[in-house]
């Protein structure tokens, strides 16, 4: 099977190296990938955003299946371009991820098919949002409801906080975003990541992991799209995947399929174990960044029948596997990040690893044959191991070789397993 892999970020590296461990791939192209998604695949020079282009790429190359990564090019489209070509693609149509690309959307959803999650109320304008929010009191939830690369969401735990978040959005901080804002009871819980695969009738329960968003060590300073990950996440224990489904993401499915937009690919959902049970904080319609690279980490035998039972509708005619063992990520991100930093910085050394541990590449590039970053999130420097604390252990050790002056890493990734 020739297949395509649309996105350059650490997500991408993680499917790409797990793609490629296939018997069943021939050719594994990248578009337009980044340096250590070249070391497992070709890499094409290809606009994305021309869904036109892609589909010729397709047909020219005999690529019969494409894996969409980032969220933006399945918001925009590309998922129906490629279907309208009878090319098998996995991701959802423009419609259904309307989940990740409107919060109201997704919160609608919720209202009408009864899934658990915080009460909330929609608005398109700013004064009407700060009466809002003043009359609900601090702390409380302020979300562009658009796609802002995981920063257009602030949980106030002031009045100020709060209301200077409003402002933000409607004075165009997140761009057409925040047009729209969608204001959330505050909900107090433990927060854990959960992934599933959907063929738009059937679901497949995929693993769980917990992501650390905040820049600062003890979950201190402002959030970020994520400094590290492990899994599994200890909270969701198999009662609480049970009721997940249950409760959750089989209600998301058949509502779905009734409104008209039947989900395919994989439903990322942002989970609060609240003393009530699991409540839904927000849905992604791709992989999460940097939880997909301690997922594949775990992951017992060959993703690509996993992807493609779930673009074919066959989903449950497959299974997955997953390790015992527990995986954890550390994020090297550029000094500054989340806020302005250097790009282009050069990353000096990176350590080979063994068969337990990878760095993927997120934000890196090749300049006159120097590997540099450029990006925020730079690496992803994961491990496995028999316990979180090996895990972590591991990770630390790897990432301490890296040789990069410009780079920095929280050093309590784990924290809460590790205090359990």
């Amino acid at each position: 099977m020739k297949v395509l892999l649309i996105g350059s970020g650490g997500r991408e590296h993680a499917l790409a190296w797990k793609l490629a461990q296939s018997p069943l791939l021939t050719t594994l192209y990248a578009a337009p990938g980044n340096p250590g998604i070249g070391e497992c695949t070709t890499l094409v020079a290809l606009d994305t955003d021309d869904h036109a282009a892609v589909v010729s790429f397709c047909r020219d190359n005999g690529v019969t299946f494409v894996v969409v990564g980032p969220e933006a090019p399945l918001v925009a489209g590309i998922a129906d371009a490629l279907r309208a070509a009878d090319i098998a693609v996995f991701g959802p149509s423009a419609a259904a991820a309307q989940l990740e690309g409107s919060k109201g959307f997704t919160k609608d959803l919720c209202a009408e098919f009864n899934i658990p999650t915080g009460a909330y109320q929609r608005f398109t304008d700013a004064a009407a949002a700060r009466a809002y929010v003043q009359e609900q009191g601090a702390p409380i939830v302020i979300k562009a409801d658009g796609l802002a690369a995981g920063k257009g969401v602030t949980v106030a735990m002031t009045l100020d906080e709060a209301l200077v978040a409003v402002d933000d959005c409607f004075d165009g901080a997140f761009g057409a975003a925040g047009a729209e804002v969608v204001v959330e009871a505050f909900l107090d819980g433990e927060e854990a990541s959960f992934f599933c695969l959907c063929d738009g009738v059937n679901a497949l329960a995929l693993a769980s992991a917990q992501d650390h968003k905040r820049v600062g060590d003890g979950d201190t300073g402002p959030n970020t799209g994520g400094m590290g990950a492990y899994s599994p996440a200890p909270v969701m224990t198999d009662a609480m995947t049970q009721r997940t489904m249950d409760e959750i993401i089989l209600p998301t499915i058949s509502g779905m399929a009734q409104r008209g937009h039947p989900f395919v690919g994989v439903l990322f959902a942002g989970l609060m174990i609240t003393a009530r049970g699991p409540e839904l904080i927000e849905y992604n319609t791709r992989f999460g960044d940097p939880e997909t690279q301690v997922l594949m980490m775990r992951l017992n035998g060959d993703l690509l029948p996993l992807l493609y039972a779930a673009a074919t509708g066959t989903l449950d005619s497959v299974k997955a596997n997953w390790s015992d063992d527990v995986a954890l990520t550390v994020v090297m991100a550029s000094k500054g990040y989340p806020a302005t930093f250097d790009r282009n910085t050069a990353i000096a050394h990176l350590p080979d690893t063994g068969t337990d541990a990878k760095i993927f590449h997120a934000g890196t590039a090749l300049k006159d044959g120097t590997l540099v970053a450029t990006g925020g999130r730079v690496l992803n420097v994961t491990a496995r191991g028999a316990t979180v604390s090996e895990a972590k252990d591991k990770a630390y050790a790897l990432l301490d070789q890296v040789k990069w002056e410009n780079g920095f890493a929280r050093r309590d990734i784990g924290w809460r397993a590790i205090n359990r």
